[in-house]
């Protein structure tokens, strides 16, 4: 089964009419991951899959334009008919449990763990799901944050989460097949460096000092740029081929 790609949000910090926030279906080996549930996306990911069919969810960081729809699905796979066969592992950083717990008001997490099995992420965490293989790669960010390196049959995918220029982005992006990289912001304030999100050149710059990047599909870009306008600054750095990331385009790896 071939390794795709399906976007089912890009929008930064907020979602707008039509665009939810950060959100992705990977498909490959014959599993389903859920990558990063920003605003609105588990209603697009119902467009695309059954949610009882995913083999696991996958986290970068905690902020809520990446997670807050995990209180949708709990509702979903809880008390919306959506009946999981398991508990469908959520692989996140460590405070994941404890943030969901804070929303629902409750003192423990102990109720979660009928529906999601939590599990910590780490710097080098692996885990495979049928004949995908999900890694984990900490970058730099404002919070605890992790790229995703998703490999099948050959093929790999890099997503950079929200992060900062930093090496760990580029040892994750390093001859990915795919790199689906963020580009926030517009300009940094002159002679600063942002260390939390990236402008389009320093994803393009990311694209080709890493190496061996097949090609660049921009996405999470901020309020200040247009998407369209990003995905061409970054590839007039990378030199390679670049698009931009699109609500309901499934890519093939």
């Amino acid at each position: 089964m071939s390794l795709t790609l399906t976007v089912l949000g890009t929008a930064s910090p907020h979602p707008g009419p039509g665009t939810p926030c950060s959100g992705y279906l990977v498909r490959g080996g014959g599993a389903e991951v859920w990558v990063d549930a920003g605003t609105g996306t588990f209603a697009e990911l119902q467009r695309h899959t059954d949610p009882t069919r995913l083999s696991a969810i996958w986290i970068s960081h905690l902020h809520a334009d990446h997670y807050a729809d995990l209180t949708a699905a709990f509702y979903g796979f809880a008390y919306g008919g959506l009946a999981l066969p398991a508990p469908v592992p959520v692989y996140a950083p460590r405070d994941c449990a404890q943030r969901l717990a804070g929303f629902f008001g409750r003192p423990d997490t102990g109720f979660l763990s009928g529906v999601f099995d939590l599990q910590p992420l780490y710097n080098g965490h692996s885990v495979r799901h049928g004949g995908l293989t999900l890694t984990a790669r900490a970058v730099e960010h404002d919070v605890e944050a992790y790229g995703l390196w998703a490999q099948s049959d050959g093929r790999a995918l890099a997503y950079s989460g929200d992060t900062g220029p930093c090496d760990g982005l580029l040892r994750l992006a390093a001859g990915a097949d795919l790199f689906l990289c963020e580009a926030d912001v517009d300009a940094h304030r002159e002679g600063e460096v942002d260390p939390v999100h990236l402008t389009p050149e320093e994803v393009g710059t990311a694209a080709r000092i890493a190496g061996g990047v097949g090609k660049v599909l921009v996405t999470h870009v901020g309020p200040t740029l247009a998407p369209e306008d990003a995905t061409a600054r970054a590839a007039s750095v990378f030199g390679g081929s670049t698009a931009v990331a699109r609500v309901g385009e499934t890519h093939t790896v």
